[in-house]
This record gives C-alpha cells, sequence and structure tokens, in this order.
C-alpha cells in the first residue's frame, strides 16, 4: 500500500502532552493519527459527537432555581437523612 505524507498544524503543548500519552499507550503520533482516519472512513464521520455544551430546559431552571434560593434541600447531617429526604413524597 502506497503512503503519502500528511502535515498538520496544532498547538505545540496539545502535540507535546499527545505525544506523551501515545507513547505510554506504546503509538506513535503516525499510529495514532491512522487509527483516527479509520475510524473516521469506518463511522463515516468524526467517530464522536461534536457539539456546543448547552444546558438544556431542566438545567436552567436548576440554576435559576439556586440564584433564586428556591426548590433546595439538605444540608445533610447523615446519608439517612438524605435517603429520607429523597424518599419523602412531596
Amino acid at each position: 500500500m502506497a503512503t503519502t505524507n500528511l502535515n498538520v498544524r496544532v498547538d505545540e503543548n496539545l502535540k507535546k502532552t499527545a505525544d506523551t500519552l501515545l507513547n505510554e499507550l506504546g503509538l506513535n503520533m503516525s499510529t495514532a493519527i491512522n487509527i483516527y482516519l479509520k475510524q473516521i472512513v469506518r463511522e463515516n464521520g468524526i467517530p464522536f459527537e461534536i457539539k456546543l455544551d448547552k444546558p438544556n430546559a431542566e438545567t436552567l431552571q436548576a440554576m435559576q432555581d439556586v440564584r433564586e434560593g428556591k426548590n433546595l434541600h439538605g444540608p445533610f447531617n447523615s446519608l439517612s437523612e438524605l435517603m429520607e429526604d429523597l424518599n419523602a413524597d412531596d
């Protein structure tokens, strides 16, 4: 199988950190990138989810409740107190 060169620009610290980790895994950068590219082909796309981390409506409401001091429970002095509160019929 013929090979070709691939030139990629990355942050220097990122490259050093990744190289160190890959060495601990017994891989070099070239092998790791080949694994990644093969997974792209197998998955017919990026082999992991790429998304913006936006909180959902439930999380946004919980954050608002904390700011306003509403719907809070605790503090609890023991696990049994916590479990009692969790199991209580509201």
